[in-house]
């Protein structure tokens, strides 16, 4: 078992699928910790709502990302996480958490990287009219969305599907493939500990 700590920003679909596999013994990991960056994000219900801790802030209160993420790595530290989940959660990652966790945060993202890194890669997609997108699992390095590929996943684009369609299509590939990436990624993260 590994405590793992989940980060978003939204709704927090990714989180149920993790919390989810957790439950059913599909994930051996304990989500320790949940952390967003809104506060008042549907994931903060979700987490609160299945008993698990949340530490929620807001950017804006703070002089810098560094300052916010040593307050986060008080957080992570108190909770005992060994691995950073990102699942939606909208904010480049700092030097202080990379240095704390090398190697050790991982992300999920709407697209077939390196095609369409960053914010609204949905929409780059459609608007740039390829006919495949996916999904990609991988490890979160100083850039954006430019870290070490895991796993990905191809889902094709419908001539005339709308935004909402091609996202709601790339919302159940994630679900599905998620938790599945992410336990291969704790047995070699708990075999590089051990």
């Amino acid at each position: 078992m590994i405590n793992i700590a989940v980060f978003a920003s939204g709704n927090g679909s990714n989180f149920q699928a993790i919390y989810e596999a957790v439950k059913h013994q599909r994930l051996d990991a304990n989500i320790s910790l949940v952390v967003c960056d809104r506060p008042g994000a549907q994931v903060i219900a979700r987490a609160e709502k299945v008993g698990i801790p949340v530490f929620s802030f807001s950017a804006k209160d703070y002089e810098s990302k560094s300052a916010y993420e040593e307050d986060l790595l008080i957080k992570l530290r108190e909770h005992r996480v060994q691995l950073v989940v990102l699942a939606g959660y909208m904010r480049i990652v700092g030097e202080t958490l990379l240095e704390a966790f090398p190697g050790g945060i991982v992300n999920i993202h709407p697209s077939l990287l390196p095609s369409f890194p960053g914010k609204d890669a949905v929409e780059q997609a459609v608007a740039a009219g390829v006919k495949v997108t996916g999904v990609t699992v991988h490890y979160v390095d100083e850039g954006v969305d430019t870290g070490p590929i895991i796993a990905q996943q191809s889902v094709s684009i419908r001539e005339g599907e709308s935004i909402e369609a091609v996202t709601k299509r790339i919302h159940e590939v994630e679900h599905a493939i998620y938790p599945k990436i992410l336990q291969k990624v704790i047995h070699r993260h708990l075999s590089i500990l051990n």
